[in-house]
């Protein structure tokens, strides 16, 4: 009976094990969300620099874009690079206009937001985001190489976004459940 039981303690720990390393892959896959401009938004006032911005973050796929802002007075547009670049909002791939705009990103490379009321771009009111296409190795020297201003824009979001991070985050459950019927299997 006493060996029934210690059987039983070893189990409890391997599956006490197993959720806790799921736990911890769930808590490294999940998104991380950029609000726009930090505390101040989406914004002309207090001269923002949004591209310093955007420099001082690192995006990645399944992140979410926040754009906060008066919708009175502002509105956010996805458009090419030749549009971002000439301040140009006459025809944006999307337009956002609730003063809260939450964007999932699905792809990777540039994506180029600016806003669309006369003047507020060319006085500064304007992001790339770019989701590298490659992961860099964290080491204390490596610097990004910027990206060719040829990079074809990417389309804009969709319904997928949650699906894609779904399968993501069941691979890894699945994932954590193999180890653990492997772990458990040599105790069996």
């Amino acid at each position: 009976m006493a060996l029934g039981v210690d059987q039983s303690r070893k189990s409890w720990a391997l599956l006490l094990f197993a959720v806790c390393a799921a736990a911890l892959q769930l808590q490294g896959s999940m998104a991380a969300v950029h609000k726009v401009g930090d505390s101040a938004g989406w914004t002309t006032i207090g001269n923002i620099d949004y591209k310093l911005w955007s420099a001082t973050k690192s995006f990645q796929l399944g992140d979410v874009i926040v754009f906060s802002y008066n919708p009175q007075f502002h509105n956010v547009m996805q458009v090419t690079h030749r549009e971002y670049q000439a301040c140009n909002g006459t025809a944006p791939i999307a337009t956002h206009t609730t003063g809260n705009d939450s964007i999932t990103i699905t792809t990777r490379g540039h994506h180029f937001f600016l806003c669309g009321v006369p003047g507020h771009c060319l006085s500064g009111q304007k992001v790339d985001i770019n989701v590298l296409r490659t992961p860099l190795a964290p080491t204390p020297s490596a610097t990004p190489t910027p990206t060719p201003d040829t990079t074809v824009p990417s389309p804009s979001p969709s319904a997928a976004a949650p699906l894609y991070a779904m399968v993501g985050t069941l691979g890894k459950i699945g994932l954590s459940v193999a180890v653990f019927a492997a772990f458990a299997s040599t105790f069996a």
